[in-house]
């Protein structure tokens, strides 16, 4: 058994390495607390910080327009992972709605709004609008603005929310993706919405 005064330098010896910078093994909290930084996030030029669930990977935005990208774990072998994407907004919020609801068909020429569910949240100091909408789904993997064809997805499923914040535009937070994707994360994508908050200062 070492004796005391190699205890004590042992443990000064691995807290100078640590000082200096050199690798430490991460303990369980401070892996955990650095996986939560990186589900942490801000919209509204830091003014409104939320965090995405757990599992949800944060990658390099596919559109120059995205602020924000996560990658959601698919729901199944052969299925699509999931997308969020955080963006500033702008035109009015039916407009935009209108615009999500031209994204999808159903698959029995139904109009897609007469299926699809809104609901309208005050969070944060902010009017949240939730949207949910499925159907085959029109999707442009490099942005609405980026030209190019268009990929059908049947049986897709969005669920969206609107920011209207008081002084600093509009956002969206768009998760979309396999509806059985969706369903599975659909109640971790509220808890984020609803969890919204003004960041300290």
């Amino acid at each position: 058994m070492p004796s005391p005064p190699r205890i004590a330098l042992s443990v000064a010896c691995w807290l100078a390495c640590a000082q200096l910078g050199f690798w430490v093994a991460p303990s369980q909290a401070t892996a955990q607390a650095v996986a939560n930084e990186a589900r942490a996030f801000t919209i509204a030029g830091g003014g409104l910080s939320l965090e995405a669930p757990e599992g949800w990977k944060r990658v390099q935005p596919k559109s120059g327009i995205v602020e924000t990208e996560f990658a959601i774990p698919s729901a199944g072998e052969g299925l699509q992972p999931g997308r969020m994407t955080v963006m500033g907004a702008g035109g009015s919020v039916q407009a935009n709605v209108d615009r999500w609801y031209g994204q999808f068909t159903q698959p029995d020429g139904s109009a897609t709004k007469d299926k699809a569910a809104t609901k309208t949240l005050k969070l944060a100091g902010c009017t949240v609008t939730l949207v949910d909408v499925a159907g085959t789904y029109k999707d442009m993997p490099g942005g609405p603005f980026a030209g190019g064809a268009s990929i059908d997805r049947p049986d897709y499923r969005m669920l969206a929310a609107i920011v209207e914040t008081p002084g600093k535009g509009s956002y969206f937070l768009k998760f979309y993706g396999p509806a059985a994707t969706v369903a599975k994360h659909a109640d971790g994508f509220r808890r984020m919405i609803e969890g919204m908050v003004a960041s300290a200062e």
